[in-house]
C-alpha cells in the first residue's frame, strides 16, 4: 500500500468517525415502558414526512412514486416496487445526507418478493430524517415470500384416491420438477396445512432408547415405519426429546429387527426413553383432510381438501423464500440506522434443513427470522403483522457482515406493537449464541415491547416467545405471549457461571400463559442463564404452563443463573412450582404470588457451597401437594417475612420439616401461615381484601392493569 493511499484511508476514516450518525440510546432499556409510538402507520399524518413515495400494485417503476395513485392517463402514478422507491431514496442521497424525513407509503395488495428486500448503510436515515416504509393510512399491503399454485385438477386413480381416503386434487408446479423450487409449506386461504403425516393425530413411542451413533437408530414397534420409506430419500422422522426436537431422513429399514436407522446423530444432553415420534414426506401417509404431499420428481402437488373446500374458490400459496427483509452491517462504522418498517404484513417463508437433517439444542436458536438485522443501529419494526411463516419473526443480531466478513452487533432498536402469530419457529430473537469480542459487536440496548406473540413452535416446538442470547440492557416489556410448546422468554446462553454478555435485561410487565400445553419439558414462562447481574423480572403475569414429563415451572432460573432479581410477578397454575431454581447464586425473590402449583409450588435442584437465593416477602397459596421439592439439605438459602396458606386445610411441611423446625433452622422466622384474603383466586383475581395478613409480612399489592400490550 503506498504512504499517499494509507494518509488518504486515515484521513476519510477520521471524517467518518466524527460525522458517523449519532445513535439516541436514551430511548432503549433505560426508558422501558415510556415509548413515543413516532410511526403508527394506521394513523401516520401525510405531513409527517416532508418528502413521500408511494408504491402500489397498478404503479409503474417508469413512474416518478410522486402519487398515491395513477393520475387520469396513467402517464404518472406511484412506483410499482418497494425496490424502486429504495432507489428513489439512494439518489435524494447522493449529494448527501438526507435534510428530512423520507416516508414510502405502500398500498394495499400482496407484493410477492423474488428475493429479500436488503437494507445496506447506503440506504440509512439519520435521528432528525428517519426513513419509513409504511402501510397507507387504512390500508394492509403485504410482503408475500410466497407464490400462488393454479391448476388444479381432481385426480381420478381410484388408487390413490382410496389411499387419501377422499376427495383428492393435484397442481403441476414445473419449476419443482426442474429443480427450481422445493417448498416444505403450503397455506389455504390463508390457513397452514400439514405435509403429509402419520399418526394423523399424537406420536409414535420409540421402542426403548435412540442410539447415540453417528447415524441414529432406534427400534420401532410393528407397523410404525415401513421398509419403502428408506428409499424414498426425503421421508422425515420428527422426534421429542425433553426440551427439543430433531428431524432426521430415514435411511434405512431393518424389518426383521424393528430398527430403523436416521441420518446423523441426535443432541447427547435431552435423551428420552420411549420418545415420541411422526413420520412426515411421503405420499402413503396423505390420509386426512387438509394434508399435501409434493412429488418432487414429478413436480405435482397433491393435496386433500378441508371439508366444505372448493378448490376453484381456494387460493393456495406456497413459500418461496425463507427471509423477506435483511438489514446488513457493512463492519466498522458501516451501520444500518435510522430506517423504520410500520404497519406492513409480512408473510409466507419457507424452512429447510440440511441433507442430513436438523438437530435442535434448546429453542430453536439457530433457525433463521423473516426480518434479520446485523450490524444496525435504531431500527424500528413496529405495528406490523407476522404471520404463516416457516422460521422466527424478527431478529437483531451481530453475526458476521456479507461483505467485509466484520461481525457487529445491534444496538438501540425497536420491536413494537406487532402482532405474530402462525410461525414455524417463534416471535424475537435478540444477541447471539457466543460471546461479543468488542463493544462494537455487542448487541445491547434494544427494546421488544407490547407485541403479541401467539400459536408459535408449529414446525419447531421448542422455539420460544422471545429469545436473547449474549446481550445486555435490554427491556422486554408489556408483550402478551400465550399458546406456545416451549418456553415464554428465555434470556441468556451461557451454562453455568462461566463470563457472559447477557446482563441487565428489564423483563417487566408480560403477560404469559398457555405455555408449553404438554408437548415438551424443562420449561416456563421466563427462563434465564448465566450470571446476570443487573437483570431484573419484574411485574409479570404467568399463568397457566403445562409439560409433558417432568418440569413446567413459572419463573426458572437454570444452570448458573445468578444475581437476578425477581419481584412483583404473580405466578399460577403451573404443572411443577411457580418458582424453580436448578443452580445458582445470590437471586432475590421478593414480593411475588405463587398459586395453585400442581406437583409442588418451591423447586432447588441442587446443593450449593454458596447463598441459592433470598425469598421474602412473596405468597405462596396451594391446594394440594406439597410446598417444596428437589434439594433442601444445606440450608444456604433464606426465607423471611413470607406467607403461606393451603387451601385443603392439611399441615404444611417444609419439605421433610415442620413449620417449628423450620424456623429453628433460621427460615422463616417473621413468616405467616394464615388465609392471605384474595378476593376471586380461582379465576386469577389475586387483589387482596381488606384486612389480608400479607401486609403484615410487609407485601405489597400488586398492580395488573399495565399487564400485556399498551
Amino acid at each position: 500500500m503506498s504512504k499517499s493511499l494509507a494518509a488518504g484511508l486515515v484521513i476519510l476514516a477520521i471524517f467518518l468517525f466524527f460525522t458517523r450518525p449519532q445513535i439516541p440510546w436514551a430511548r432503549s432499556a433505560s426508558h422501558a415502558g415510556v415509548y413515543s409510538c413516532k410511526c403508527s402507520a394506521s394513523a401516520l399524518p401525510q405531513t409527517a414526512a416532508k418528502t413521500v413515495f408511494y408504491v402500489a400494485t397498478d404503479g409503474n417503476d417508469a413512474w416518478s412514486g410522486k402519487l398515491d395513485k395513477p393520475n387520469a392517463g396513467r402517464t404518472d402514478g406511484p412506483f410499482r416496487t418497494v425496490q424502486r422507491a429504495q432507489k428513489a431514496i439512494r439518489d435524494l442521497k447522493a449529494n448527501g445526507p438526507l435534510k428530512e424525513p423520507v416516508t414510502v407509503y405502500i398500498r394495499r395488495g400482496q407484493y410477492d418478493l423474488a428475493k429479500p428486500l436488503e437494507f445496506t448503510p447506503e440506504d440509512s436515515g439519520t435521528p432528525q430524517a428517519p426513513v419509513t416504509y409504511a402501510a397507507y393510512p387504512g390500508e394492509t399491503p403485504v410482503l408475500s415470500g410466497g407464490k400462488e399454485i393454479t391448476g388444479w385438477k381432481r385426480v381420478t386413480d381410484r388408487k390413490l384416491v382410496a389411499q387419501a381416503g377422499g376427495e383428492l386434487w393435484m397442481a403441476h408446479v414445473p419449476e419443482v420438477k426442474e429443480g427450481k423450487w422445493y417448498f416444505r409449506e403450503l397455506f389455504v386461504n390463508g390457513h397452514r396445512r400439514q405435509r403429509a403425516r402419520t399418526p394423523n393425530t399424537g406420536f409414535f413411542l420409540v421402542d426403548g432408547k435412540i442410539s447415540s451413533g453417528k447415524q441414529a437408530t432406534f427400534k420401532f414397534h410393528q407397523g410404525d415405519i415401513q421398509p419403502q420409506w428408506a428409499a424414498q430419500g426425503h421421508v422425515e422422522v420428527v422426534a421429542l426429546q425433553a426440551w427439543a426436537e430433531f428431524r432426521m431422513y430415514i435411511r434405512g429399514v431393518d424389518e426383521a429387527t424393528h430398527t430403523v436407522t436416521l441420518s446423523r446423530t441426535p443432541a447427547p444432553s435431552n435423551r428420552e426413553d420411549n420418545a415420541r415420534y411422526c413420520v412426515e414426506n411421503t405420499m402413503d401417509a396423505l390420509d386426512a383432510p387438509g394434508e399435501w404431499y409434493l412429488d418432487r420428481r414429478r413436480g405435482i402437488l397433491y393435496y386433500r381438501p378441508e371439508p366444505g373446500e372448493k378448490m376453484d374458490h381456494v387460493r393456495v400459496i406456497a413459500p418461496v423464500l425463507e427471509q423477506l427483509v435483511r438489514f446488513e452491517g457493512r463492519g466498522g462504522t458501516g451501520w444500518v440506522h435510522d430506517i423504520r418498517l410500520c404497519g406492513l404484513t409480512l408473510s409466507y417463508t419457507d424452512w429447510s434443513m440440511g441433507p442430513n437433517g436438523y438437530v435442535d439444542l434448546q429453542a430453536a436458536y439457530d433457525i433463521p427470522a423473516a426480518v434479520e438485522g446485523m450490524g444496525t443501529r435504531s431500527c424500528d419494526i413496529e405495528k406490523c403483522t407476522f404471520a404463516h411463516l416457516g422460521g422466527y419473526a424478527v431478529e437483531f443480531g451481530g453475526g458476521a457482515a456479507k461483505w467485509w466478513g466484520i461481525r457487529q452487533g445491534s444496538k438501540g432498536d425497536r420491536v413494537i406493537g406487532n402482532d405474530m402469530y402462525d410461525l414455524g419457529a417463534g416471535g424475537v430473537k435478540i444477541g447471539d449464541p457466543t460471546d461479543p469480542n468488542s463493544d462494537d459487536q455487542a448487541t445491547d440496548g434494544n427494546v421488544i415491547s407490547d407485541n403479541h406473540i401467539h400459536d408459535i413452535g408449529l414446525v419447531y416446538p421448542a422455539a420460544v416467545g422471545i429469545w436473547v442470547g449474549e446481550s445486555s440492557n435490554n427491556a422486554i416489556s408489556h408483550n402478551e405471549i400465550d399458546d406456545t410448546y416451549y418456553t415464554g422468554i428465555s434470556v441468556g446462553w451461557t451454562w453455568g457461571y462461566k463470563p457472559t454478555a447477557a446482563k441487565a435485561n428489564i423483563i417487566e410487565f408480560n403477560n404469559i400463559y398457555n405455555i408449553g400445553r404438554g408437548m415438551l419439558s424443562d420449561m416456563g414462562c421466563i427462563y434465564t442463564l448465566g450470571v446476570q447481574p443487573g437483570t431484573v423480572e419484574r411485574n409479570n403475569l404467568c399463568h397457566d404452563v403445562s409439560r409433558y414429563r417432568y418440569g413446567g415451572w413459572g419463573l426458572y432460573t437454570d444452570e448458573g443463573s445468578s444475581d437476578i432479581v425477581i419481584e412483583n410477578n404473580v405466578v399460577y397454575r403451573t404443572e411443577d412450582g411457580g418458582f424453580h431454581q436448578n443452580y445458582g447464586a445470590n437471586n432475590i425473590i421478593r414480593n411475588n404470588i405463587f398459586a395453585y402449583g400442581k406437583e409442588a409450588q418451591i423447586r432447588r435442584s441442587r446443593d450449593e457451597s454458596h447463598l441459592s437465593f433470598t425469598f421474602e416477602h412473596n405468597i405462596v397459596y396451594w391446594n394440594h401437594g406439597p410446598l417444596f421439592q428437589g434439594v433442601w439439605a444445606n440450608n444456604e438459602y433464606h426465607f423471611d417475612h413470607n406467607l403461606y396458606f393451603r387451601t385443603d386445610g392439611r399441615p404444611i411441611r417444609f419439605g421433610k420439616w415442620s413449620f417449628a423446625e423450620w424456623q429453628a433452622r433460621g427460615q422463616d422466622r417473621h413468616s405467616l401461615i394464615a388465609d392471605p384474603l384474595f378476593v376471586d383466586p380461582s379465576q386469577g383475581d389475586f387483589a387482596l381484601k381488606p384486612g389480608s395478613p400479607a401486609y403484615g409480612i410487609g407485601f405489597k399489592p400488586i398492580d395488573l392493569s399495565k399487564i400485556g400490550p399498551q
